[in-house]
């Protein structure tokens, strides 16, 4: 068995796009995927607002990741973002996660992060077991949240968005 890891070229748009179906229908969300091939080519391969790679066994794509660097203002540091990690469920239980995890863990530490982040659904106890025992913990303090598109419209253009920034 060869595990290695390579980063998607734009080639690989519709893979990426299958993978993802495949993550939000593990996370019983496949009605929440609005990205197409065309969206995610701009996002990721021409605007380069995230990275993404393939997790290879034997050449074969049996996952992928997503991530992008994020900034924190009190270290003055950045750090790398995992937004997404999938291996398909026939290949788990073997190490690709932790793999993968240390993959970006190298990474992260060559472009000098000071750590790193993702989040995990509240139900997904197995999954949280598994970044505790990485070493991971959960963060505290905080919790997140999310403005849509149709609320950001709304507040945009409600007059009420402060002055211009000149």
């Amino acid at each position: 068995m060869e595990l290695t890891f390579r980063m998607a070229r734009e080639q690989d748009v519709s893979l990426l796009l299958d993978f993802i179906k495949g993550l939000a229908a593990y996370e019983k969300r496949p009605q929440d995927v609005t990205a197409t091939v065309q969206a995610v080519r701009e996002a990721v391969f021409q605007r380069k607002r995230a990275e993404a790679f393939f997790i290879v066994e034997n050449g074969n794509e049996i996952g992928y990741g997503i991530y992008y660097y994020i900034f924190s203002s009190f270290a003055a540091a950045c750090g790398l973002y995992v937004e997404d990690l999938f291996i398909v469920p026939e290949k788990r239980g073997r190490g690709y996660g932790r793999a993968a995890l240390g993959w970006l863990a190298e990474k992260a530490l060559k472009e000098g992060c000071g750590g790193m982040e993702w989040s995990c659904l509240d139900w997904n106890t197995p999954a949280m077991g598994f970044y505790e025992k990485l070493g991971a913990r959960l963060k505290k303090g905080s919790v997140r949240f999310l403005m849509e598109k149709e609320s950001m419209e709304a507040l945009a253009g409600s007059g009420n968005s402060g002055p211009s920034v000149i």
